[in-house]
């Protein structure tokens, strides 16, 4: 025979109440059945409110008809849809259980409480409407059944609304059931009796332990839990994208999940079925033929060492410690004497092994009463100042790494906690057990989603996720978005999950939780948002949203947002950026970037702040790491000056060569930053500080092509219209080295710890005569290259190379990359 439960959304309304019937009438026309059921969805919810209402002397008549509605609707559509079904006997059954209610409402009003013991006889109304409901539908289809009330079975000890069945006495009494699968057994969940004969129930959603008490009782071939989801997940599904579904659990496994937050079984469920070797399968109401989890002595082959993580929420910790803890024998069974005294469950325990204190969790429920018994229990102790004040911690969640296979496999914890540091979540105490079957760690409460999902990702999941902030939309901003939406199906392939969260301007912030369609038409989203930018902001979302790996990516060139990095990573997010401002400040904020890359441990990359998509950055960074030594730098760093200064070499003036440029997307939104040689000497500077020289911006020397005070105060196109007052004189200058044989090129260079920034005219058969059309070209001498230099040449201007860069720094903020890096 076997035990079937169900309950929440499977009995919603009448089509799922039909839906149950025809999977219970199947099992039992092969097995014989004795089904398990809750109340009808949302019902045990409406009769605690109502309880509540109630006991504050509120009106309770509106949500006291929607539940006479909700109830007495699901008959009346049962009759509608059967033959031969028991209108009357079902809707009399009700109508008498409310009419009680109602009573027993009135009467918890006038008391202004509603005691546990009659609230116990309320919470249960809803199973013994749903059992009705339920054997109507058999006896309409011809089913022998019988309804077992558990009153007269289930024998429980504690609380009222939280007791413990005997499963042993219960067993006892159940000698006279027929369980031999010709009669189907119907019996409502959740409800119990205690030795005074007095009704209490088994907690709530204890209708699962129901099932396995009964399982347990009547001998049952196997134990069924049926939900509206697949099984047991490895994480919960709802909160970790990839869930995985697990095939087989053991029952210690089981009850490690159940225990700490898995929410699919009932922590009290395991206990009858594992004490008697009974199968549990859980199963989905919605898809029959899904397999589902079994949950028996039988190991999963497929998943061999770590089986899942569950997250345990609403907890508080307590911390008692002080010198007469030390040496002193008794003092920890006092503690816990105190909680057992008043029956308050200890989720996790931890001891120094200075024996100076000792830590335990316990549900937020309960802390305040736990709090005064401590401290009357150790009034003494703490008036002598042998123990300190006894220190409560709130708002803590238990998440938890579970499988049997755990004891065998080497690194588990180290990747937990790495996992945890990747996520930046602060361990606030660690508990481990002998049998090494799971290890768990209180965190913050607000951290623990995003734990969770780390450590889903470290452990079960080849996807590694990068959550994209934009600011700055301008050509490289809108050239990166395409990128990244053309490139997705590679990505996919790569097990890259890359989404864009937020896109950014001066003036609008755009987020989407689900992630934006870059693909889509994002500007009319970003016009119409009424927010606005503010790295809290992000921050926040970020949080709420449970997001893993966020990368800021700032494609302005903007000093304000440059300004935000530091804020940035210590809020959490990597930066990537083509923009020089920041790494062109103050040498002490320079230094501070870095400081605070490392001791936050996020990323901040730069690599096309120099030579666009040219890897200048990175074979820098490795050279000087490998102990090089900077000598001499000379180089065309400007993509756009390269390009300018072509042009001047093909005979078009400074003005047609300077608009040719900006109308092509090789020059910033305002060409002065160009033309005046400041975009070059940032350049220049970012390089020199690689190379560990210690410079101002202020310190390079610049030659602008510019001459000072050049339509200063002018609009751009105002600046564009007065260019052409220079073209006669610079026009010259192009003709001088012509006639030398020699072309002119805006040349950076370093040599020692001196950095300029000049027009040079260099012979044709000089390297960087040749370099031009936006190209740039770097020639550096060190110590390991000399006499020849190390060349690094390439297109160096336009906003598809300098995107292509950024996106390849985006994708250098993926975990595993941070670990090898």
């Amino acid at each position: 025979m076997k035990v079937l439960k169900f309950g929440g959304s499977s009995l919603a309304d009448a089509p799922r109440y039909l839906r149950v019937t025809e999977i219970c009438m199947t099992t039992h026309q092969t097995d014989g059945a004795a089904v398990v059921l809750s109340a009808p969805k949302g019902v045990t919810n409406a009769l605690s409110s109502l309880c509540e209402q109630a006991a504050a002397g509120d009106d309770f008549q509106p949500l006291f008809e929607k539940l006479e509605q909700t109830v007495q609707g699901i008959a009346d559509e049962l009759n509608t849809t059967l033959d031969n079904f028991a209108h009357d006997h079902v809707s009399s059954f009700i109508s008498d259980r409310l009419s009680a209610l109602k009573q027993q409402l009135e009467g918890i009003k006038l008391l202004g409480c509603a005691p546990d013991s009659v609230a116990a006889g309320i919470l249960s109304i809803g199973e013994y409407i749903s059992v009705t409901l339920f054997s109507a539908i058999l006896q309409s289809k011809g089913v022998v059944n019988s309804i077992i009330d558990p009153v007269e079975y289930v024998l429980a000890h504690g609380e009222y609304l939280d007791s413990i069945a005997d499963v042993a006495m219960s067993k006892a009494r159940f000698s006279d059931v027929k369980s031999d699968g010709s009669v189907l057994l119907v019996m409502p969940g959740f409800v119990a009796v205690n030795e005074e004969g007095e009704k209490v129930t088994l907690g709530r959603n204890g209708s699962d332990y129901s099932a396995a008490i009964l399982a347990a009782c009547i001998d049952a071939d196997c134990c069924e839990i049926w939900t509206d989801v697949d099984g047991v997940y490895n994480a919960d599904p709802n909160q970790v994208e990839g869930a995985v579904l697990l095939d087989k659990l053991t029952y210690q496994e089981a009850m490690e999940l159940s225990y700490f937050g898995a929410k699919v079984l009932h922590p009290k469920t395991i206990g009858p079925i594992a004490q008697h070797h009974i199968p549990c399968l859980i199963k989905n109401t919605l898809n029959p033929s899904a397999p589902g989890t079994l949950i028996s002595n039988e190991a999963s082959e497929k998943w061999t060492s770590v089986k899942g993580i569950s997250q345990l929420d609403n907890i508080t910790m307590f911390n008692v410690a002080g010198p007469g803890l030390k040496g002193m024998v008794g003092m920890a069974s006092r503690v816990f004497e105190v909680m057992s005294n008043a029956n308050i469950s200890i989720s996790l325990i931890t001891q120094s092994s200075s024996e100076y204190s000792i830590s335990f969790c316990i549900q937020e429920k309960d802390a305040a009463r736990a709090q005064q018994l401590l401290e009357d229990a150790f009034a003494l102790e703490l008036q002598n100042q042998l123990l300190d004040q006894i220190e409560v911690r709130h708002d803590l969640a238990i998440v938890t790494l579970v499988g049997d296979g755990m004891r065998h496999t080497k690194g588990l914890a180290a990747r937990f906690f790495a996992a945890l540091a990747q996520a930046r979540v602060n361990n606030v105490a660690i508990a481990q057990g002998s049998s090494e079957r799971s290890i768990s760690t209180v965190i913050e409460a607000k951290k623990a989603k995003k734990a969770v999902r780390v450590i889903h990702q470290n452990f079960f999941s080849e996807r590694h996720t990068i959550d994209v902030f934009l600011v700055g939309c301008g050509n490289v901003g809108t050239e990166l978005l395409g990128q990244i939406a053309r490139q997705q199906p590679a990505l996919l392939k790569r097990n890259i999950q890359l989404r864009v969260y937020g896109i950014a301007n001066s003036r609008k912030l755009l987020l989407n939780a689900q992630g934006i369609d870059v693909s889509g038409d994002w500007q009319s989203a970003l016009a119409a948002s009424e927010e606005s930018l503010s790295v809290e902001r992000l921050h926040q979302f970020v949080n709420s949203n449970s997001l893993v790996n966020p990368v800021i990516v700032d494609c302005t060139s903007h000093e304000a947002v440059a300004s935000q990095y530091v804020d940035m990573m210590e809020q959490g997010f990597h930066v990537v950026t083509p923009n020089k401002k920041a790494n062109t400040d103050t040498m002490a904020y320079y230094r501070q970037l870095r400081r605070t890359a490392q001791n936050t441990n996020r990323q901040y990359l730069y690599e096309t702040t120099v030579g666009a998509g040219l890897p200048v950055i990175d074979n820098l960074q490795k050279l000087f790491a490998a102990g090089d030594v900077l000598h001499q730098f000379e180089g065309i760093l400007s993509g756009s000056l390269s390009y300018v200064f072509g042009k001047l070499e093909e005979g078009m003036s400074l003005s047609q060569a300077t608009g040719a440029a900006k109308e092509n997307g090789y020059t910033e939104p305002d060409p002065r930053d160009d033309l005046s040689g400041m975009d070059v000497a940032r350049k220049l500077l970012i390089m020199a500080r690689e190379a560990g020289l210690v410079l101002e911006l202020s310190d390079i020397q610049i030659e602008s092509v510019l001459p000072e005070g050049f339509a200063e105060g002018a609009s751009i196109d105002e600046f564009m219209q007065q260019l052409p007052e220079l073209d006669a004189a610079f026009g010259q200058r192009v003709e001088e080295a012509k006639a030398n044989d020699s072309v002119l090129r805006y040349i950076g260079s370093i040599d020692g710890d001196k950095c300029k920034v000049t027009i040079q005219a260099v012979p044709l058969t000089h390297p960087l005569a040749a370099v031009k059309d936006g190209e740039n070209a770097l020639a550096i001498s060190s110590d390991y290259y000399q006499p020849i230099p190390y060349v690094i040449r390439g297109y160096g201007a336009g906003g598809t190379v300098t995107a292509a860069g950024v996106f390849a720094d985006i994708l250098r903020t993926m975990p595993w990359k941070q670990m090898a890096l």
